[in-house]
């Protein structure tokens, strides 16, 4: 069984049911599958074939999923990329996956063209993009030969993501038809997912939620809508317009929409089932969707590319921003958070208290190794355990509470202070638009609780930010920010995680009219 054959039992079971939307262009599951395969059979008359990576540098577009189908019915890997990476980054990857051919569009013509240039990798234009040695529609009607079907089975790769390397070197994340597989079913579960759901195609398909929703919802034979160019209003639009009935999204999504000036403009009743991950969400803005979007579920994933699945938490009503219990195919553990990797699955920590988030590797969502980075894997799995590099601990109730990332955990006067907690206090402040604390480094605290802020009201100030975190109940005083900046934007990755590195490397300077206050 491939994720070939699995979409060809989609297609026969309703082909007449809507699958892919983009703009004007509307596809049902018969006219999407003769798409793919005139596709499929272009790639194989290039010589690309099972095993082989092909690299793709694109907007979540159409052609991206048709592409997607085809890479599967024949057996590659399907290899997507930021289509914002430079030169010098696109050329690691693509030499690193050892791609058999690149696909990419205006947008990124230029980096991937310098990036390939001298190499004898494939190159395939979308939307008329120069330099190619084929054009995406002739490549739909290159082969004069049927397609012909692979015998791909659940071991072999169909899918290498690539981590966004903060810290380094991207990763290449390998998985098999197994593991998307499992992850599509725990996703359709986990999410109270039901046939014929429509969702619309906002994250991006380099990134594994964008993944989620492109392979759940045909397994259901249900509608992806595309949107090649985010806006919030653009999203607007297209939830009512397309009457759709579930959305998988990074929290800072969420906040555009529901913050949008035009909001209450818009019908959204057919939106019932929601559900976030990529970052945290705060109690602030959990709140603010129940009040505004009332889901029937509403649920927090935590995971990641190389397991996918971690936790599920679908009561965020009574524990906002809790990331729950073990999801479908998973348990978890908690353990002494060493960043030098010198914790094993045995070093487990009491309730209560935080610690490194570790999870089972058997879970038939999980990878078995990064690409080419044997010290990446020893790091990271020790004794059938994946360690995420998450801080996190468990309640009364056993569930989890993701604090943030080991190496974002602030040290002051030798307590640990996680940002999270900080920033669930101060994103409650009327005034307050975005919120991320770090630790900076200072000579007396060793690091000092510091709060960039982006505020609504312009007349925000240190002072009252400070009052404010003074008199909640939930921040205990050492927790309390001794510095505020007040800026324009934080920095954020293109799925929304706080890029809390280039905070503490001094990225986000304080606005013109604004100073840093200490207090």
């Amino acid at each position: 069984m491939n994720l070939g054959t699995l979409f060809q039992f989609a297609v026969e079971r309703h082909p007449q049911y809507e699958a892919l939307v983009q703009g004007e262009k509307r596809f049902t599951y018969a006219e999407l599958n003769q798409e793919v395969d005139h596709a499929a059979a272009g790639l194989q008359s290039l010589g690309i074939k099972r095993h082989d990576r092909v690299v793709l540098v694109l907007k979540n577009r159409l052609e991206m999923v048709i592409l997607y189908w085809a890479i599967q019915k024949i057996g590659a890997v399907f290899t997507p990329i930021n289509f914002r990476l430079t030169a010098e980054e696109i050329e690691y990857c693509v030499k690193d996956a050892q791609a058999k051919a690149v696909i990419y569009e205006p947008v990124s013509e230029h980096a991937v063209l310098a990036a390939v240039h001298g190499m004898d990798t494939i190159k395939v234009a979308v939307l008329q993009a120069r330099g190619a040695d084929i054009q995406y529609e002739e490549l739909r009607h290159k082969s004069k030969q049927p397609l012909v079907r692979s015998e791909s089975d659940g071991d072999d790769l169909c899918l290498m993501l690539y981590t966004s390397g903060t810290t380094g070197r991207p990763k290449g994340v390998p998985r098999t038809h197994r593991n998307e597989y499992s992850a599509a079913v725990a996703h359709i579960i986990q999410n109270q997912y039901v046939f014929q759901e429509s969702t619309i195609g906002v994250m991006p398909l380099y990134h594994t939620m964008g993944m989620r929703s492109l392979l759940s919802i045909a397994l259901l034979n249900g509608k992806m809508v595309m949107t090649p160019d985010y806006d919030a209003e653009t999203v607007l639009e297209t939830l009512e317009k397309e009457k759709l009935s579930c959305v998988y999204l990074v929290p800072t999504i969420f906040h555009d929409l529901v913050y949008h000036p035009k909001f209450a403009q818009y019908d959204l009743s057919s939106l019932k089932k929601l559900g976030y991950a990529g970052a945290a969400m705060t109690k602030a803005l959990t709140e603010e969707i129940f009040a505004k979007l009332k889901p029937k579920v509403f649920v927090n994933h935590y995971g990641s590319s190389e397991v996918y699945t971690f936790s599920i938490c679908d009561y965020l009503d009574r524990k906002p921003g809790c990331a729950g219990k073990p999801g479908f195919h998973q348990r978890l553990r908690v353990v002494v958070a060493d960043p030098d990797g010198g914790s094993t699955p045995e070093d487990v920590v009491q309730t209560g208290v935080p610690g490194e988030i570790i999870v089972d590797l058997r879970s038939q969502e999980a990878f078995q190794g990064y690409w080419n980075r044997p010290d990446a894997t020893r790091k990271a799995i020790r004794e059938g355990w994946y360690f995420t590099g998450d801080m996190g601990s468990f309640d009364e109730d056993g569930d989890l509470y993701v604090l943030g990332r080991v190496d974002d955990m602030i040290i002051s006067g030798g307590e640990n202070i996680h940002p999270l907690e900080v920033e669930d206090v101060i994103a409650k402040h009327p005034k307050v638009a975005e919120v991320a604390v770090v630790g900076l480094p200072d000579q007396r605290w060793g690091e000092v609780v510091t709060a960039f802020i982006v505020a609504h009201d312009p007349q925000l100030n240190a002072e009252e930010l400070d009052e404010f975190c003074r008199q909640s109940k939930h921040l205990s005083n050492f927790k309390r920010p001794r510095k505020y900046v007040l800026v324009d934007s934080i920095p954020k990755s293109p799925v929304g995680k706080i890029l809390r590195r280039m905070l503490r490397d001094g990225y986000a300077q304080p606005s013109p009219t604004k100073k840093e206050s200490v207090s």
